[in-house]
């Protein structure tokens, strides 16, 4: 299982102490949210939060764009050093065209599926992914309760995969701890995003690798 702990729950008074400790983790990335108030009901932060912690992150970054318009930011964030440029199906009006000019870029492309978004609306393009995000909560706030569909959905997502030859990961966001992080190991998920599970503890560490373990 990869782990990709979620910097919106991280100490932001203390923000270089808690990316000193992802670097330490046995975390494979860290996923960074950025929200415009706009796709989403929240601000969280932008690009000089990203190019900082990029200074000092020595993990691959995976920055989840929830905004409208995200293809309009591919170069910034390449010339950050962003890993993997996320958008979501549901901003993305050329979505084939954003997917093919975050790789020309030299960033994985990955996109994100809604709660109510059914996996469906990707079959004409999983073959050219690198990764698929799965919300299993509404995006905007951290902390919210896990919706159970969503293991049906990683299967749903698993058999396209399957089916199509595709390369891409199953990336899951949103209520994972430990117990609904081994529902999503056996449903197929390859990648977990968690913040409160990770950043709320007293050993940051341990459940990272709690669920590296899964």
């Amino acid at each position: 299982m990869l782990v990709s702990p979620s910097l919106l729950s991280a100490d932001f008074a203390h923000l270089s102490a808690d990316i000193d400790m992802i670097n330490r983790s046995d975390a494979d990335m860290l996923h960074l949210d950025v929200m415009d108030g706009v796709f989403v009901p929240n601000i969280s932060f932008g690009f000089p939060v990203i190019k900082a912690v990029a200074g000092i992150c020595r993990k691959p970054l995976d920055v989840h764009l929830m905004i409208v318009q995200p293809e309009k930011w591919i170069d910034t964030l390449a010339s950050l050093g962003a890993s993997v440029m996320n958008v979501h199906q549901e901003a993305c009006i050329h979505l084939d065209r954003t997917i093919a000019a975050i790789k020309a870029a030299g960033m994985k492309a990955a996109v994100t599926l809604n709660p109510s978004t059914p996996v469906c609306m990707l079959e004409d393009v999983i073959a050219e992914l690198d990764m698929v995000l799965l919300m299993s909560v509404n995006p905007g706030f951290g902390g919210q309760k896990f919706i159970g569909n969503t293991l049906e959905k990683v299967r749903r997502l698993r058999r396209m995969i399957q089916e199509s030859g595709s390369g891409a990961l199953i990336e899951v966001d949103g209520g994972v701890n430990a117990e609904t992080g081994a529902q999503l190991a056996q449903a197929g998920a390859d990648v977990l995003v968690a913040g409160s599970y990770v950043f709320s503890t007293p050993d940051p560490e341990a459940a990272i690798r709690s669920l590296k373990e899964l």
